[in-house]
């Protein structure tokens, strides 16, 4: 069915599919995990690197990336797509302030994103873009930290914690269980950096983390700190075995003595 409409971007399929979005959201499910998840007085972006080559630059490969001082994007999906809206949010963001005389909501940019996304799913002769975006950062004049996430199709929606690209779903369901409203900054880097573990098998080395906090700048963990966390979850989560082997243990002792 799909080889008779997926030629054309704007043709709907008698089922009410537009195929070529469909197939920019499979080239977001492909692209590497990126995580976004909201404290209480900061707001956390996390992405897993792909290995560095043995002559490359790791400085020119960012999952992360700033649009004002106040707002930062991770994305899945293709980079050169990513690079292209990155361009027209980081050039509206500027606009804005030079026309308003005052700095961008989040929820602006991210509106101003989704309406590029969808026209590009409506227009002739172009491709949708092929990424999904996690928008985090805090509006002027209020403290409250801000997560958005940005579709292929245009739609776009607010979250307390959420991720993108691949196993996505593996990571929002265990963000799912164990996310709790007002966690403190150390927590809420903890809790991010479980979940992107969930998917990432190589430990720390992979993975960047971003902090944004109200009227500060985004900030990159360094890789010893990352690597000082994930050695301590790997430590909790050996113990948490340990425990509950004890527990089996005794329960088959419990019922050997029964019989």
């Amino acid at each position: 069915m799909s080889r008779s409409y997926d030629r054309a971007l704007t043709v709907f399929s008698p089922d009410g599919h537009l195929f070529q979005v469909e197939y920019a959201l499979e080239a977001v499910r492909k692209g590497t995990c990126a995580v976004g998840l909201v404290g209480k007085d900061c707001v956390i972006l996390a992405v897993e690197k792909k290995s560095v080559l043995q002559l490359q630059d790791a400085r020119s490969l960012k999952k992360v990336v700033g649009l004002d001082d106040h707002i930062s994007l991770a994305f899945a999906g293709l980079t050169a797509d990513a690079r292209v809206l990155v361009d027209k949010a980081r050039l509206e963001c500027q606009s804005h302030r030079l026309t308003v005389e005052d700095a961008v909501t989040v929820e602006y940019i991210t509106r101003h994103i989704a309406q590029i996304q969808q026209k590009y799913t409506q227009s002739g002769g172009v491709r949708p873009f092929g990424i999904s975006c996690l928008l985090s950062g805090f509006d002027p004049y209020e403290n409250t930290p801000k997560l958005y996430l940005t579709e292929p199709s245009g739609i776009y929606t607010a979250w307390k914690a959420n991720s993108i690209g691949r196993s996505s779903k593996t990571v929002r369901e265990f963000l799912e269980k164990n996310y709790k409203d007002d966690l403190s900054d150390d927590d809420a880097i903890k809790l991010t950096i479980k979940s992107l573990l969930q998917v990432v098998q190589t430990g720390a080395k992979n993975i960047d983390i971003s902090i944004l906090k109200k009227g500060e700048k985004s900030t990159q963990l360094e890789s010893a700190q990352v690597e000082q966390i994930v050695e301590a979850i790997e430590r909790e989560n050996k113990e948490e075995d340990d425990r509950r082997k004890t527990r089996l243990q005794a329960q088959l002792d419990a019922q050997s003595a029964m019989t």
